[in-house]
């Protein structure tokens, strides 16, 4: 999440009876963490699993639960709650619910709210299995997304009543993901992204491996801003502990070789690639399959080390090559080895960074290396950093680039 990305966001958080309503306090926390101002709308079911006093304390509003409300000066609830908002969100969205959607029905301030909307409607379904895939609301949904109401959901899993499947709400952290998504311009609506992430992992033996610092933040930073910049991202990831960015397809690997088969596979189908793994110049040419043990005379391995397969190149050596933008890591002269780097590597634009200031920190500062000079950004955190690095790879982006 980058610092304030749903800042002038006004949403209204309605909430329907389900146990998943535990769920929304920790999504309301990160919606106000973001910057966005949240208005809590909840059912009469919902106040029998949380109370209205939870919501309005993590909201800092109050919270709003009947359509004949006096604090409204028309008492015009469901027409003054709308007007304000960038867009309704109902979570958890019970069956029930679902239902009175998808025929129009207004019997409350919350079905009466969403009828009477301007603006977009998401809904965040929440229930049994059983009742997810049922005819019936398998049609409800399908008539809501005809409708233009976005879907987020259902997840899979266990669920409360001890059954395991289809219907479980989404967590509170990929809920928030989806929304900030929907918000997000679309600059690269309708491109395909292949992305490199991480750092690569060299064996020297069954425990022991050449590798270096890279923490991966900085690739899936730019895998999710691609993500909610429109794009379908295949992100290929080394060795990291982060989770998966909200809908993007992850494919781990390990070595660099490894990482070169899997970007070879997939690059005729992407028409941009963005090379921003810290990938092994070498590895071993012949490792042991027994860990290696230290000798009586205290004498020293020897090792033949053998040049990895450049990918970046190979990509851009490709005789219809998507648009390649590299990222260099550099200790020392960024003006110098950026710009060569670009030039060797036959590629429109490179990131270049000071990687020993960088490698696992949370923000960046990073110059833009192309044929027409070079352009620094500021420092920012890397989220943020990516979001901006995504606008300014969607400007530069050639027609020919989109996938007939």
């Amino acid at each position: 999440m980058a610092t304030a990305e749903l800042a002038g966001k006004h949403l209204v958080l309605g909430m329907t009876g389900g146990i998943a309503c535990y769920k929304i306090a920790e999504l309301t926390r990160l919606l106000v963490k973001a910057g966005a101002t949240v208005q809590v709308v909840m059912t009469e079911a919902a106040t029998q699993f949380i109370t209205p006093v939870t919501m309005q304390a993590l909201s800092g509003r109050p919270v709003y639960t009947s359509q004949w409300d006096a604090r409204v000066p028309n008492n015009m609830a469901h027409i003054d709650l709308s007007r304000e908002a960038d867009a309704i969100v109902i979570a958890p969205a019970s069956t029930d619910f679902l239902a009175k959607l998808a025929h129009g029905m207004a019997d409350d301030l919350l079905t009466t709210l969403c009828v009477a909307r301007e603006c977009p409607l998401l809904v965040v379904p929440a229930m049994n299995r059983q009742m997810w895939a049922n005819p019936a609301t398998q049609r409800n949904v399908a008539q809501l997304r005809a409708d233009g109401v976005e879907t987020l959901g259902p997840d899979s899993g266990p669920q409360a009543c001890g059954e395991v499947g289809d219907g479980r709400m989404l967590e509170p952290e990929a809920v928030y993901e989806a929304i900030a998504s929907f918000f997000a311009p679309k600059v690269l609506a309708g491109r395909r992204v292949l992305l490199t992430a991480g750092p690569t992992f060299e064996p020297i033996d069954p425990v022991r491996g050449i590798t270096n610092r890279s923490s991966g933040k900085m690739g899936f930073a730019l895998a999710r801003a691609a993500q909610q910049a429109g794009a379908d991202v295949h992100l290929v990831a080394g060795p990291v502990a982060l989770d998966t960015p909200w809908g993007v397809f992850r494919e781990d690997v390990q070595t660099a070789q490894q990482m070169h088969d899997a970007v070879m596979r997939a690059v005729p189908d992407y028409d941009i690639f963005i090379a921003v793994a810290a990938v092994a110049d070498w590895r071993v040419d012949h490792t042991s399959d027994h860990k290696i043990k230290k000798t009586a005379d205290h004498r020293l391995p020897s090792f033949t080390f053998v040049e990895n397969p450049d990918i970046l190149a190979a990509v851009a050596r490709l005789p219809h090559p998507p648009f390649c933008v590299g990222f260099a890591a550099e200790s020392g002269d960024l003006d110098v080895h950026g710009e060569e780097k670009r030039v060797r590597k036959n590629v429109p634009l490179l990131i270049g960074n000071l990687g020993p200031l960088t490698f696992g920190r949370d923000d960046n500062e990073v110059v833009l290396f192309e044929a027409s000079g070079q352009k620094k950004l500021p420092r920012a955190d890397k989220q943020a950093l990516a979001s901006t690095l995504i606008a300014e790879i969607a400007k530069r982006l050639p027609d020919t680039s989109l996938i007939s």
